[in-house]
């Protein structure tokens, strides 16, 4: 795109596209809510109802902690994703490739699956919390593992950390595959959660502990975006520019692996919004991480809202899987933006 827009046009407009998707996630639903009845219930809020109406009791009871983590799930992976590309200088890289994503569901799997034999004082003593939480180490210590294999003569690779992502990933399918064979019937829905990933699963506990890991990260990144602008001219040429690229690499990656590790270990793998949202920031902004790790938070957000609206009212009262339909659209754009690529990789 040869004319590019200024800094102020691309985040005010992500800004209205993620209240535009907030506000039509507000109303649609398979109890519909009007806008009028929205403003009423927003109007309520503080004011000690004594009798709520239904649509009072729907919207903050159930749709509200669900936009609220979409919101906080979208950011962090459209963060998350800018990071990586930053990274890979690569504008086909994604969080998947660090193994984050595979590794919460794979632990999760195990916990589901194996858990009651493996460890059974934990969900006495965790109680729900069980799940999230070995998720969430599952992802961590995946991310770990790879950052460690691509370690090499002091420094980290990022061809090293590709391979090893590509492989840890496809170990990881491997085993989500034979605990979905010695699965129950009960364990393998348990498990679809984590394959298809879903935002129906929203309660406010969660909500609030991934928004507050999502925002901490997103404000971690801020300070990236000048070191991530320097790297994009070359590694070399970053350490001469006074960047120690060793260490934003090691902070890139741990920001990446907490946000997408809490959005992952709450609502499953949703895939392609860390790849596509930096891209269609960076086609009408530029390269500016000072521009695009803002403006990719917000606009992940929006599209993972418009996602979900759409998940949850085509064919409703049933829900369609939201990884499905990010997977829908985010592999056609896959292929797009290599074709459009294709000389550069």
């Amino acid at each position: 795109m040869s004319q590019r827009l200024g800094a102020r046009a691309v985040l005010s407009g992500s800004v209205l596209l993620l209240v535009a998707a907030f506000a039509v996630g507000a109303v649609s639903g398979a109890y519909a809510i009007s806008p009028s009845q929205l403003w009423n219930v927003l109007t309520s809020l503080g004011q000690g109802v004594s009798n709520p109406s239904p649509e009072h009791l729907v919207f903050l009871n159930i749709r509200l902690p669900r936009l609220v983590l979409g919101v906080a799930a979208g950011a962090g992976l459209g963060m998350a994703g800018t990071l990586m590309q930053g990274l890979f200088r690569n504008p086909l890289a994604d969080p998947g490739l660090i193994g984050i994503s595979s590794g919460a569901a794979l632990a999760a799997g195990v916990t589901i699956v194996l858990g009651a034999w493996l460890w059974p004082v934990l969900p006495r003593t965790l109680g729900s919390w069980t799940l999230v939480l070995m998720a969430f180490g599952g992802g961590f210590a995946v991310t770990l593992l790879i950052y460690g294999l691509s370690r090499s003569e002091g420094g980290t690779r990022m061809a090293l950390m590709l391979l090893a992502g590509i492989a840890i990933n496809a170990l990881a399918g491997a085993g989500l595959g034979l605990l979905s064979v010695m699965a129950t019937d009960e364990q393998l829905r348990s498990l679809q959660f984590w394959l298809l990933g879903s935002l129906g699963g929203a309660r406010w506990s969660a909500v609030l502990l991934v928004s507050a890991a999502v925002l901490l990260a997103c404000w971690a990144a801020a300070s990236l975006a000048s070191p991530l602008n320097a790297i994009a001219l070359g590694e070399a040429q970053a350490a001469l520019l006074g960047v120690d690229v060793e260490h934003i690499k090691r902070r890139a990656v741990v920001i990446t692996a907490v946000a997408v590790g809490a959005v992952t270990a709450t609502t499953g793998i949703i895939g392609f919004i860390g790849l596509i949202a930096p891209h269609w920031v960076r086609m009408v902004a530029g390269p500016d991480h000072r521009v695009v790790l803002p403006a990719s938070a917000l606009l992940g957000a929006a599209l993972v809202l418009a996602a979900d609206t759409v998940a949850r009212t085509v064919m409703a009262p049933a829900e369609l899987p939201l990884g499905v339909l990010t997977a829908f659209i985010g592999v056609p754009m896959f292929l797009l933006m290599l074709r459009h690529f294709r000389g550069r990789i």
